[in-house]
């Protein structure tokens, strides 16, 4: 299915990746590392674009904001920091007591949510920074995923040693649903359009409608799967990566595999789609992140017309120059 783009860089195991939206500047990708130094990248190319410094410990989640402006990273050494996209520079460090596993960007911006080892979901204030977190809940176990729904007012956790999504109300701090699962949730994405919940759990991706809450689909995978994620534009396929080193494409609808990109030398820890659907990032124990094209997709078409329209533009120039040269001789010829 193609040779992706290999991003080196990393030292250590690539344990998340995550996109920003498409913004004027285009759309980019950070991903987070045990070795300690976030990376921001162009999205469709894959260039670095520059290393977030600072983390003593390994960073186990990233995120970007909505214009990328900012950056997000949770980490080991007990804190999440932001960080300026643009510069690099470290805007602010919030302390933790314990490991901090999961941080999320809110949709508009304005808060960030973490949570890890201490078992406690938090919600800071980005335009007060030094204000005392919100805290929501107490989670049965240690936090493994944190993501944002219904336009914020709904933030939804997994544990690391326990299954089910838990889902929240932050105005009433309570549990409004749980969604059931066998094993830890060790995946949990959102769509685009809000309204499906993406889930991987042992060796098995699950569906939710972000509504109701009911189970839509769930799929066996070939082997136990860590990440999961759905074609954000038609929503008809969606990828899947674990412990056979290979990132897996599906059929949405009848769950039928059709295709499988192999190249990582260790598990697939995650996996995300690209904004507009035109390629998809995986992340692995190598060290590495890999960026596949999506065969057939919009994007490609427009590149292969675009070299097919340049190749037709040189064939006609060199039609023309040869004509030209035919007349010149012509032209010597009768002098």
């Amino acid at each position: 299915m193609g040779v992706p783009l290999v991003c080196h860089g990393h030292s250590r195991p690539v344990v998340d990746v995550s996109y920003s939206p498409v913004t004027p500047d285009g759309f980019f990708l950070i991903s987070a590392s045990k070795d300690s130094n976030p990376m921001l990248r162009n999205g469709e190319t894959g260039d670095w674009i520059g290393t977030f410094e600072g983390h003593k410990g390994a960073v186990w989640s990233c995120s970007l904001d909505k214009h990328a402006m900012r950056a997000a990273s949770a980490s080991a050494d007990f804190t999440a920091k932001i960080w300026n996209a643009l510069t690099g520079d470290e805007l602010h460090s919030f302390e933790h007591k314990h490991i901090v596993r999961a941080c999320a960007f809110s949709e508009d911006t304005h808060l960030l949510l973490t949570g890890g080892m201490e078992k406690i979901l938090r919600i800071f204030d980005m335009n007060r920074p030094d204000a005392p977190p919100k805290e929501v809940g107490n989670s049965p176990g240690s936090i493994r995923t944190v993501e944002w729904l219904h336009s914020d007012n709904t933030i939804l956790s997994s544990c690391t040693d326990t299954g089910d999504i838990r889902l929240w109300d932050i105005r009433s701090d309570k549990i409004v649903q749980t969604l059931e699962t066998k094993f830890p949730v060790t995946s949990a994405e959102v769509s685009q359009d809000g309204r499906y919940i993406t889930t991987a759990d042992g060796s098995s991706v699950k569906f939710w409608d972000a509504t109701n809450f009911g189970l839509v689909k769930s799929y066996e995978m070939p082997c136990n799967v860590e990440s999961a994620s759905l074609e954000p534009k038609q929503g008809n396929t969606f990828i899947a990566g674990g412990e056979d080193m290979w990132v897996h494409r599906f059929d949405f609808q009848t769950g039928e595999e059709i295709g499988c990109n192999k190249g990582h030398h260790g598990p697939v820890h995650c996996v995300r789609y690209s904004p507009g659907g035109e390629s998809y990032t995986s992340g692995s124990e190598d060290g590495t992140v890999r960026i596949w094209e999506v065969v057939g997709s919009v994007n490609q078409e427009e590149k292969e017309s675009d070299q097919s329209g340049n190749v037709k533009l040189v064939a006609e120039e060199v039609v023309r120059k040869a004509e030209s040269l035919r007349i010149s001789e012509k032209a010597a010829e009768a002098k």
